[in-house]
């Protein structure tokens, strides 16, 4: 008698066997199929909208595609990672059971916790993907992507030469820089402060105007500055003095939007400014919690979806797989919903961070253990 493809053991690997590595494939390539149909979509979208760019700056197109698009790619396949694991395991999954081989599995006398196994096999290979791309190889993508946008298309060149008008950083415990219209090529701002707080009462300020920072010393150089100093009864002592030279607890990088600064870094520089940021007693420190929880979050996430999906769509119904496909879909936009939202109230303060992000892996953790446990047996 021979064995059909649902038997017997894989010849290159003893511990999997052949219906584990069809289910694998069939995961693992519909995975990569959805995801590389709507990268094609998304790229041709996005190349329209920047051609009048690209020609206008003399962009190369060798330049337009390995340092943009390239580095563009990954960062799409992490951000739709979660969505496109789902549709793969539902749409191969509802084929499945619409063909009733789900039945003939566990007729046969295989459980639907052994039939779970293949499919997280496929899981750990995506949830490792996603950790590689969003720990280490996004940030420096992104660092591409940035320098190409900022050389070749005319918003982000313009934005280029200036960070936000108005910049207030924490450097230290109760000390605060203030910066306004900071001036990324020549490194001069028009107006920098000093401010130093005890008890959330002003003590003393430092105020220079026409103000430039060295790249290499990192100093913050003026030809005039003025020193103001509050006693307790708030009168005040105000002093003029010349060639300001002083050194402060503070990068020019810090200087940039947060959001993109933290994108271009990885995991490590990630820690290490958190690090940073926390012995400044930064009130930005939340921010850069939640990201750092969430590159570990969302990928870890595929485990939940894949259960979801599996559990969801093995059961073959009237409809097969579209009405699989859209109440699926349905769910995974939701699971985004929710990690959005909780991302936002863990940057407000009002639950822990780690906890406000993992929330939504919570949640729908246990909505995946109750349609496992509804699941046909």
């Amino acid at each position: 008698m021979t064995e059909n493809k649902y038997s017997g053991k894989f010849k290159f690997w003893p511990g999997i066997k052949t219906l584990d590595w069809y289910i694998i494939r069939k995961f693992i390539g519909t995975y990569i199929f959805a995801i590389a149909m709507i990268i094609v979509i998304v790229v041709i979208f996005d190349y329209v909208e920047k051609i009048d760019d690209f020609t206008e700056m003399h962009a190369p197109m060798s330049e337009i595609i390995f340092s943009y698009y390239l580095n563009f790619i990954p960062f799409f396949v992490n951000q739709f990672s979660a969505l496109f694991t789902f549709i793969a395991v539902i749409f191969f999954t509802s084929k499945l059971a619409y063909q009733t081989e789900i039945i003939a599995m566990l007729s046969g006398g295989m459980s639907f916790k052994r039939l779970m196994w293949p499919y997280f096999l496929g899981a750990t290979f995506i949830t490792a993907l996603a950790l590689t791309l969003s720990l280490w190889l996004i940030p420096i993508s992104q660092r591409d992507c940035v320098e190409f946008e900022q050389k070749y298309t005319r918003k982000a060149k313009r934005e280029r030469e200036q960070y936000d008008r108005n910049i207030y950083r924490q450097v230290e415990p109760g000390t605060f820089a203030y910066v306004r219209s900071f001036n990324r090529s020549s490194s001069n701002a028009s107006f920098f402060a000093l401010e130093k707080y005890e008890s959330n009462a002003l003590v003393s300020s430092l105020e220079a105007s026409d103000v430039h920072y060295d790249l290499e010393t990192k100093r913050w150089t003026s030809q005039r500055y003025i020193t103001r100093t509050y006693d307790e009864q708030g009168n005040e002592k105000f002093v003029q003095q010349r060639n300001l030279d002083t050194l402060i607890n503070l990068d020019v990088a810090e200087l940039g939007k947060l959001n993109e600064l933290m994108k271009t870094m990885n995991i490590v520089e990630l820690n290490q400014f958190m690090e940073q940021q926390r012995s400044k007693g930064s009130d930005s420190l939340r921010q850069i919690e939640v990201e750092h929880h969430t590159r570990y979050s969302y990928p870890f996430g595929t485990f939940i979806l894949t259960l979801i999906g599996v559990s969801l769509s093995s059961r073959k119904v009237r409809g097969g797989t579209g009405l699989h496909i859209g109440v699926g879909i349905a769910l995974c936009f939701s699971y985004i919903m929710f990690t959005r939202v909780f991302e936002e109230f863990a940057k407000g303060g009002g639950i822990p961070t780690l906890l406000a992000v993992w929330i939504p892996n919570i949640i729908f953790l246990i909505i995946a253990i109750y349609l496992y446990r509804k699941a046909p047996k």
